[in-house]
């Protein structure tokens, strides 16, 4: 299912909405994105695992993702769902308080009719200037946005949302934060003073990889952003993601997706084009 929305976030939209249909259209690798996700279910089922916590979604409920949350979504064999997809980065957020609150209340969300009705509401609302070219249309969705936040925001118990803060956590937010340098397994137990074998075996407790494998992971999940939002060359990129070698890049990047660089940036520029024509 080609996800137009996240095109149109790599392309330098700052919020983009999207509604699918779909049935058998399950995500095989956790992935995560750099900007905010609200996934709102409107029939069917689906499951989700966000940070190793396994979630199953009904109609009206939804899922806050935060920036750098690895997670994944599925469904049981042939049920069709369809579902709204929210992203925006966190400067469209209209403060700092809010966006500290929101990154506390991120997770599964249910509410009761009256509230979920202004939830999908401002959805719909959104959805209908995805595409719209009138003056101010940019203006107009930040401020919808920012109504839809308020409203989650004022319906959240803050103490029922404690931020996870145990040391495998801070090991994950380390590794998205520094994805660049020399990191592993000994590198890492140093630093947060962590037996290997320890933070070994409960980094893949929580993660489900490894500590190489979430290395090599995050880095590509990099590099495929650099490939489809800058012109760099496959070098530069290797090189600003933390690989020591454009051969080493290349290897890495062919056993996560199936594909080397240059192919993937076939793929995405022919997508592009037919997408915008």
């Amino acid at each position: 299912m080609l996800d137009n929305a996240g095109i149109k976030i790599a392309l330098g939209e700052k919020i983009s909405c999207e509604q699918i249909e779909g049935i058998n259209d399950n995500m095989n690798e956790a992935h995560y994105h750099e900007f905010f996700e609200l996934y709102y279910l409107e029939s069917g089922e689906r499951c989700h695992i966000l940070n190793n916590e396994y979630i199953t979604i009904k109609p009206g409920d939804f899922i806050l993702f935060p920036p750098y949350a690895m997670h994944r979504s599925f469904g049981r064999e042939n049920i069709p769902f369809e579902r709204i997809v929210l992203y925006f980065y966190t400067d469209q957020i209209e403060s700092e308080s809010m966006y500290q609150k929101l990154l506390n209340s991120c997770g599964y969300y249910h509410y009761d009719r009256n509230h979920n009705f202004s939830i999908h509401h401002i959805l719909e609302m959104l959805l209908a200037e995805e595409d719209d070219t009138k003056k101010f249309s940019n203006e107009y969705r930040k401020i919808l946005l920012n109504l839809l936040l308020i409203t989650i925001l004022r319906q959240t118990k803050p103490e029922d949302r404690v931020k996870d803060k145990n040391r495998i956590s801070q090991v994950i937010n380390y590794i998205h934060n520094n994805y660049k340098e020399n990191l592993s397994l000994e590198i890492l137990s140093e630093k947060f003073f962590i037996s290997k074998y320890h933070l070994s075996r409960e980094f893949k407790k929580r993660t489900e990889k490894t500590i190489v494998q979430y290395i090599n992971k995050t880095r590509i999940m990099h590099a495929q952003r650099k490939i489809m939002e800058t012109k760099k060359s496959l070098t530069e990129i290797s090189h600003e993601t933390g690989f020591s070698s454009l051969t080493h890049f290349n290897r890495i990047f062919k056993a996560e997706t199936n594909l080397t660089p240059s192919e993937y940036r076939k793929i995405y520029l022919y997508k592009k084009k037919n997408t915008l024509a």
